[in-house]
Formats: structure tokens, C-alpha cells, sequence
């Protein structure tokens, strides 16, 4: 276990690289921390793989020093109820995106909690089980229904709360990228529930409304 003085260092360092201009970008995404990305990756790497420290920095309940866990664990050596406590408790959006995309979707409970968490009450949670859903769309269908996803979709998108509903339409999204026989019912539900239609999308991005993605991904496709 590392000892006290560890944690100690390794939590001095984080308050070192505090940044009252990165504090105040990341408070606009909902994000209580103030330190750059990049010099969190860097003193990732640089402290290597560490389960242990990584558990203990996730305890403090900081989010710089979740983020830094998560870039240091071992995604493989956490149970199924483990993840589940932590993604309950993962109320930051970029701990709670990377605790899925660079934990969850690594371990080998991915499957179970996937089938959990999609229809959990809590929308955080349920919004990292659509998450889990769309990474399955795109890489491993088989054994999905799509279809009835799609009826889910159509039927709760429209009123469910940001989170989650951005995790349904990255799904409803990549159903039509990457399934031509249900790409004209993805389409058409994008159309009518128009959702995130008048997001604000920067200069040479694709917007997350999802008929304006499909057309764009699937224009990307045949043209490479």
C-alpha cells in the first residue's frame, strides 16, 4: 500500500499544477479542477502503473486526482461492484467519461454492466451504460437489438435529462454510421425528435445532430 507520505507528495504536486485559467475553462464543462490535461498525462506517465496509489488517489474524492487514477490503474484489476460504486460516484463529466472509455470499456465485467446500467434510474449511471452500448454498436454488434434500440431511442430520447441524452444519440448516431439497414429509421427518429439540432458547433466540426452526423460519417466512408 502506498504510504501516507506518497499520497501526500503526489497530492502536493496536483495542487502545484493548479491553474486558475484551466479552472475556469473546465468549470464551464462542469469540471471542479484547475489542472491542464497534458501535465496530468505527463505526471501519469511518469509515475507508471500503480494500482494501489491509484485507489487511494480516488478516494480523496479530488478530481484531479481521479482523473490521475484513472490514467494509472490497472482497468483490469477492479470488480464488478468496484466499478459500479465508482461510476456512482463519478459526478465530473470528464471522470465520469474517462472512468468508462479508459476503465470500463477495458474490463472484463464490460458486458454485465452494460446490460445493468442502460436502464438504471440514475441517469448518470444509465448514460455510461448507453455508452458501453454504442462502443458494441460499432465494434461488436452481434447478438444486439437494434431495433430495439431504436424504439428506446424514439420513445425516451427526446425528454431525457443532457447526459444521458447525449449517450442515446451518440447511439442513434453510430446505429446509422455503421448499420445501412437501419440507417433511414436512425435518420428519420434525428429528424423528428430533433435533438441537439441547433447545438453549437465550432468551425470545421461535425455537428452532434444526428442526421447531420450520419450523412457526414457515411459521406466520409465512401469517399475514403
Amino acid at each position: 500500500m502506498p504510504t501516507e507520505t506518497v499520497l501526500g507528495e503526489v497530492m502536493a504536486e496536483l495542487a502545484a499544477l493548479e491553474d486558475p485559467k484551466a479552472r475556469a475553462v473546465n468549470e464551464r464543462h462542469g469540471d471542479d479542477h484547475g489542472v491542464n490535461l497534458g501535465s496530468l498525462r505527463a505526471l501519469a506517465k511518469r509515475l507508471k502503473t500503480q494500482q494501489e496509489l491509484a485507489c487511494r488517489l480516488w478516494e480523496t474524492d479530488d478530481t484531479a486526482a481521479r482523473l490521475l487514477a484513472l490514467l494509472i490503474c490497472r482497468p483490469k484489476a477492479f470488480g464488478r461492484d468496484e466499478l459500479d460504486a465508482m461510476v456512482r460516484e463519478a459526478r465530473a463529466p470528464k471522470v465520469h467519461d474517462w472512468l468508462v472509455n479508459y476503465v470500463v470499456k477495458k474490463s472484463p465485467h464490460a458486458e454485465e454492466l452494460r446490460s445493468a446500467w442502460s436502464a438504471d434510474p440514475d441517469p448518470g449511471v444509465a448514460s455510461a451504460g448507453w455508452a458501453l452500448t454504442t462502443e458494441r454498436v460499432a465494434k461488436k454488434p452481434e447478438g444486439l437489438d437494434l431495433a430495439g434500440l431504436l424504439d428506446v431511442i424514439e420513445a425516451e430520447m427526446k425528454d431525457a435529462p443532457d447526459r444521458l441524452q447525449w449517450a442515446m444519440n451518440h447511439c442513434l448516431a453510430q446505429i446509422g454510421i455503421e448499420h445501412p439497414e437501419h440507417r433511414g429509421r436512425a435518420l428519420g427518429i434525428g429528424e423528428r425528435l430533433e435533438v441537439l439540432k441547433d447545438y453549437p458547433t465550432p468551425r470545421g466540426c461535425t455537428s452532434p445532430f444526428a442526421p447531420v452526423w450520419i450523412t457526414e460519417m457515411v459521406r466520409r466512408k465512401t469517399d475514403g
